[in-house]
């Protein structure tokens, strides 16, 4: 049997501002329901939230943040072992929080280390 690959999930945006804080804590209370059996059962990994500090640094320098719209920051991560991408995203489309105007990004992690040679998310359109 083939080992699973492993996915990225980040989970971006904010949490819809007109839904009820209990509404929002009882998705919260479902999702950790449902991240810790997935955990449990093999099918995922831990991850945390992001706190609210950041720093963006670059050749140019360190700047502080943030960088992106509300609907972009990423509040946290966890990971997905899943079959392939489509699974992944299947797994991460049963997260209660989506309900709340939470959205995740699902990207696969690459096995293997890094090479100028290789096209990979760094590499340029040339």
């Amino acid at each position: 049997m083939k080992e699973p690959a492993e996915f990225l999930v980040l989970s971006r945006g904010q949490w819809d501002a007109d839904a009820p804080a209990e509404a929002i804590q009882e998705a919260i209370d479902r999702f950790y329901a449902w991240h810790d059996r997935l955990v449990a059962e093999g099918r995922m990994r831990a991850g945390q939230r992001l706190a609210p500090g950041r720093r963006l640094v670059t050749r140019q320098g360190v700047l502080d943040g943030p960088y992106a719209e509300a609907k972009e920051v990423i509040g946290g991560y966890w990971h997905i072992l899943a079959a392939d991408l489509d699974e992944a995203a299947a797994i991460a489309a049963q997260n209660p929080c989506l309900a709340f105007g939470l959205a995740f990004e699902i990207r696969p992690i690459e096995p293997v280390r890094a090479s100028a040679y290789l096209v990979s998310c760094e590499t340029s359109s040339r």
